[in-house]
Protein backbone atom coordinates (compact mmCIF):
# COMPACT_ATOMS: atom_id res chain seq x y z
CA UNK A 1 0.00 0.00 0.00
CA UNK A 2 1.11 3.27 -0.68
CA UNK A 3 0.67 5.54 2.59
CA UNK A 4 -0.11 9.25 1.75
CA UNK A 5 0.53 12.29 4.10
CA UNK A 6 -1.34 15.37 4.42
CA UNK A 7 0.81 18.41 3.82
CA UNK A 8 -1.11 20.25 6.44
CA UNK A 9 0.87 18.30 9.45
CA UNK A 10 3.85 20.11 8.02
CA UNK A 11 2.77 23.59 8.01
CA UNK A 12 4.84 25.11 10.61
CA UNK A 13 7.96 23.20 9.28
CA UNK A 14 9.25 25.04 5.89
CA UNK A 15 10.70 24.70 3.24
CA UNK A 16 8.48 22.93 1.20
CA UNK A 17 11.13 20.86 -0.68
CA UNK A 18 13.00 19.77 2.68
CA UNK A 19 9.51 18.52 3.91
CA UNK A 20 8.89 16.53 0.67
CA UNK A 21 12.04 15.49 0.35
CA UNK A 22 11.79 14.47 3.74
CA UNK A 23 8.71 12.18 3.07
CA UNK A 24 9.97 10.86 0.19
CA UNK A 25 13.00 9.22 2.30
CA UNK A 26 10.85 7.85 4.71
CA UNK A 27 9.08 5.76 2.37
CA UNK A 28 5.73 7.75 1.42
CA UNK A 29 4.89 7.71 -2.02
CA UNK A 30 1.80 10.02 -1.64
CA UNK A 31 1.08 13.30 -0.27
CA UNK A 32 -2.59 15.28 -0.10
CA UNK A 33 -2.06 19.25 -0.58
CA UNK A 34 -3.84 21.63 1.09
CA UNK A 35 -4.26 25.45 0.89
CA UNK A 36 -0.89 26.27 1.49
CA UNK A 37 0.94 24.67 -1.30
CA UNK A 38 -1.27 25.87 -3.88
CA UNK A 39 0.59 29.16 -4.57
CA UNK A 40 3.02 27.73 -6.98
CA UNK A 41 1.80 24.06 -7.72
CA UNK A 42 4.40 24.00 -10.94
CA UNK A 43 7.07 24.50 -8.27
CA UNK A 44 5.60 21.93 -6.23
CA UNK A 45 4.86 19.52 -9.02
CA UNK A 46 8.60 19.29 -9.62
CA UNK A 47 9.42 18.82 -5.94
CA UNK A 48 7.15 15.67 -5.86
CA UNK A 49 8.58 14.32 -9.08
CA UNK A 50 12.22 15.18 -8.17
CA UNK A 51 11.34 12.74 -4.61
CA UNK A 52 9.07 9.92 -5.82
CA UNK A 53 5.81 11.40 -4.90
CA UNK A 54 2.12 12.06 -6.46
CA UNK A 55 -0.73 14.03 -4.63
CA UNK A 56 -3.86 12.17 -5.91
CA UNK A 57 -6.03 13.94 -3.54
CA UNK A 58 -5.93 17.56 -2.50
CA UNK A 59 -8.17 19.89 0.13
CA UNK A 60 -9.97 23.09 -1.36
CA UNK A 61 -11.99 25.34 0.40
CA UNK A 62 -15.63 25.62 -0.34
CA UNK A 63 -15.42 29.06 -1.44
CA UNK A 64 -12.89 28.18 -4.17
CA UNK A 65 -14.80 25.46 -5.36
CA UNK A 66 -18.03 27.32 -6.13
CA UNK A 67 -16.45 30.91 -6.89
CA UNK A 68 -13.30 29.92 -8.77
CA UNK A 69 -13.99 26.11 -9.63
CA UNK A 70 -11.86 26.74 -12.69
CA UNK A 71 -8.40 27.77 -10.47
CA UNK A 72 -9.03 24.53 -8.33
CA UNK A 73 -9.54 22.30 -11.83
CA UNK A 74 -6.05 24.25 -13.25
CA UNK A 75 -4.16 23.41 -9.64
CA UNK A 76 -5.63 20.19 -9.90
CA UNK A 77 -4.29 19.58 -13.23
CA UNK A 78 -0.81 20.68 -12.31
CA UNK A 79 -0.44 18.66 -9.85
CA UNK A 80 -1.95 15.44 -10.73
CA UNK A 81 -4.85 15.93 -8.33
CA UNK A 82 -7.61 13.55 -9.49
CA UNK A 83 -9.68 13.71 -5.90
CA UNK A 84 -11.08 17.33 -4.71
CA UNK A 85 -11.95 17.19 -1.03
CA UNK A 86 -14.07 19.65 0.73
CA UNK A 87 -12.57 20.10 4.56
CA UNK A 88 -14.06 22.58 6.46
CA UNK A 89 -16.69 24.75 7.45
CA UNK A 90 -16.42 28.26 9.92
CA UNK A 91 -18.10 27.49 12.78
CA UNK A 92 -20.03 30.90 11.93
CA UNK A 93 -20.73 29.53 8.42
CA UNK A 94 -22.31 25.81 9.76
CA UNK A 95 -26.27 24.92 9.86
CA UNK A 96 -28.00 25.03 12.63
CA UNK A 97 -30.83 22.65 11.60
CA UNK A 98 -31.57 19.76 9.17
CA UNK A 99 -32.40 21.76 6.44
CA UNK A 100 -29.93 24.18 6.53
CA UNK A 101 -27.32 20.75 6.05
CA UNK A 102 -29.45 18.98 3.75
CA UNK A 103 -29.13 23.20 2.01
CA UNK A 104 -25.12 22.59 2.03
CA UNK A 105 -25.43 19.55 0.66
CA UNK A 106 -27.47 20.45 -2.39
CA UNK A 107 -24.58 22.75 -2.70
CA UNK A 108 -21.68 19.89 -2.81
CA UNK A 109 -23.65 18.21 -5.25
CA UNK A 110 -23.71 20.90 -7.61
CA UNK A 111 -19.75 20.66 -6.84
CA UNK A 112 -19.73 17.07 -7.46
CA UNK A 113 -21.21 17.11 -10.66
CA UNK A 114 -18.93 19.94 -11.76
CA UNK A 115 -16.14 18.04 -10.80
CA UNK A 116 -17.82 15.02 -13.32
CA UNK A 117 -17.58 17.00 -15.84
CA UNK A 118 -13.96 17.26 -16.45
CA UNK A 119 -13.16 13.76 -14.88
CA UNK A 120 -12.25 14.75 -10.95
CA UNK A 121 -13.57 13.08 -7.94
CA UNK A 122 -15.56 15.00 -5.53
CA UNK A 123 -15.75 14.04 -1.46
CA UNK A 124 -16.49 15.81 2.07
CA UNK A 125 -13.92 15.55 5.15
CA UNK A 126 -15.62 15.34 8.08
CA UNK A 127 -14.56 16.96 11.49
CA UNK A 128 -16.39 16.39 14.76
CA UNK A 129 -18.95 18.81 14.62
CA UNK A 130 -20.71 16.66 11.74
CA UNK A 131 -21.16 14.09 14.71
CA UNK A 132 -22.80 16.32 17.38
CA UNK A 133 -26.45 15.47 17.43
CA UNK A 134 -28.77 18.80 15.77
CA UNK A 135 -31.95 19.46 18.00
CA UNK A 136 -34.22 16.83 16.65
CA UNK A 137 -31.12 14.08 17.32
CA UNK A 138 -30.39 13.47 13.46
CA UNK A 139 -26.88 13.67 12.75
CA UNK A 140 -25.08 17.06 10.24
CA UNK A 141 -23.15 14.04 8.00
CA UNK A 142 -26.65 11.68 7.19
CA UNK A 143 -28.51 14.73 5.90
CA UNK A 144 -25.04 16.07 4.39
CA UNK A 145 -24.79 12.44 2.53
CA UNK A 146 -28.07 12.02 1.74
CA UNK A 147 -28.61 15.04 -0.31
CA UNK A 148 -25.19 14.81 -2.18
CA UNK A 149 -26.02 10.96 -2.51
CA UNK A 150 -23.25 10.84 -5.81
CA UNK A 151 -20.38 12.36 -3.31
CA UNK A 152 -18.06 10.84 -1.94
CA UNK A 153 -16.73 10.87 1.90
CA UNK A 154 -13.02 11.11 3.32
CA UNK A 155 -13.64 9.69 7.10
CA UNK A 156 -11.30 11.46 9.52
CA UNK A 157 -11.91 8.26 11.58
CA UNK A 158 -10.68 10.12 15.06
CA UNK A 159 -12.51 13.31 14.93
CA UNK A 160 -15.40 10.93 14.80
CA UNK A 161 -13.84 9.27 18.20
CA UNK A 162 -13.61 13.14 19.59
CA UNK A 163 -17.38 13.47 18.89
CA UNK A 164 -17.84 10.57 20.95
CA UNK A 165 -19.33 8.94 18.06
CA UNK A 166 -18.16 4.89 16.83
CA UNK A 167 -15.97 5.16 13.33
CA UNK A 168 -17.01 1.33 13.62
CA UNK A 169 -20.75 2.15 12.62
CA UNK A 170 -19.83 4.68 10.64
CA UNK A 171 -18.14 2.44 8.34
CA UNK A 172 -20.43 -0.14 8.41
CA UNK A 173 -23.66 2.27 7.15
CA UNK A 174 -21.51 4.84 4.55
CA UNK A 175 -19.02 2.50 3.43
CA UNK A 176 -19.83 3.07 0.08
CA UNK A 177 -19.42 6.71 0.03
CA UNK A 178 -15.93 6.47 2.03
CA UNK A 179 -12.96 6.66 -0.76
CA UNK A 180 -9.96 8.35 1.41
CA UNK A 181 -9.30 7.51 5.20
CA UNK A 182 -7.45 10.32 7.26
CA UNK A 183 -5.02 7.89 9.79
CA UNK A 184 -4.48 9.72 12.90
CA UNK A 185 -4.18 8.65 16.23
CA UNK A 186 -5.78 10.49 19.88
CA UNK A 187 -3.23 10.17 23.17
CA UNK A 188 -4.25 9.47 26.24
CA UNK A 189 -6.17 11.73 28.27
CA UNK A 190 -4.20 14.63 29.68
CA UNK A 191 -0.91 13.32 27.63
CA UNK A 192 0.01 15.66 24.22
CA UNK A 193 -1.03 18.56 25.96
CA UNK A 194 1.58 20.37 23.56
CA UNK A 195 0.16 18.45 20.58
CA UNK A 196 -3.59 19.22 20.91
CA UNK A 197 -4.07 15.88 22.43
CA UNK A 198 -3.02 13.97 19.42
CA UNK A 199 -0.60 11.25 19.07
CA UNK A 200 1.64 9.93 16.14
CA UNK A 201 -0.33 6.74 14.23
CA UNK A 202 0.26 3.55 16.39
CA UNK A 203 1.41 4.95 19.40
CA UNK A 204 -1.88 6.56 20.71
CA UNK A 205 -5.14 4.68 22.18
CA UNK A 206 -6.75 3.75 18.71
CA UNK A 207 -7.18 0.75 17.46
CA UNK A 208 -6.22 1.13 13.98
CA UNK A 209 -5.56 -2.56 13.00
CA UNK A 210 -9.34 -3.15 13.65
CA UNK A 211 -10.03 0.08 11.88
CA UNK A 212 -8.06 -0.66 8.92
CA UNK A 213 -9.30 -3.72 8.70
CA UNK A 214 -12.93 -2.51 8.72
CA UNK A 215 -12.03 0.16 6.01
CA UNK A 216 -10.46 -2.56 3.85
CA UNK A 217 -13.05 -4.77 3.93
CA UNK A 218 -16.26 -3.12 4.12
CA UNK A 219 -14.86 0.88 2.27
CA UNK A 220 -13.99 2.04 -1.02
CA UNK A 221 -11.35 3.82 0.27
CA UNK A 222 -7.94 4.25 -1.85
CA UNK A 223 -6.13 6.68 0.04
CA UNK A 224 -4.94 6.62 3.56
CA UNK A 225 -3.56 9.71 4.78
CA UNK A 226 -1.34 10.17 7.69
CA UNK A 227 -2.30 13.45 9.47
CA UNK A 228 -1.36 14.87 12.73
CA UNK A 229 -2.82 18.85 13.45
CA UNK A 230 -0.63 19.76 15.49
CA UNK A 231 2.80 17.99 15.38
CA UNK A 232 5.95 19.38 17.45
CA UNK A 233 7.78 17.48 15.15
CA UNK A 234 6.91 16.48 11.91
CA UNK A 235 9.98 14.00 11.04
CA UNK A 236 9.35 12.15 14.25
CA UNK A 237 5.14 12.25 13.28
CA UNK A 238 5.90 11.09 9.73
CA UNK A 239 8.60 8.76 10.31
CA UNK A 240 6.87 6.65 13.83
CA UNK A 241 3.54 6.60 11.78
CA UNK A 242 4.84 4.58 8.93
CA UNK A 243 6.46 2.50 10.54
CA UNK A 244 3.76 1.49 13.00
CA UNK A 245 0.98 1.30 9.99
CA UNK A 246 3.50 -0.86 8.08
CA UNK A 247 2.61 -3.70 10.96
CA UNK A 248 -0.93 -3.75 10.87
Amino acid sequence: MDWSFQLYSARNFQPWAQVLATLGRLGYRQVEGFGGVYDNPALIRDELDRNGLSMPGGHFALEALEQDFDGVERIAETLGIGLLVCPWLDAETRPADAAGWRDLGSRLAAIGRRAEDVGLEFAWHNHDFEFLPLGDGSLPLDHLLEAAPAIGWEIDVAWIIRAGADPLHCIARHGQRIVAAHVKDMAAQGQAGNEDGWADVGHGTMDWRALLAALRNRSRARYFVMEHDNPSDFERFARRSIEAIRHF
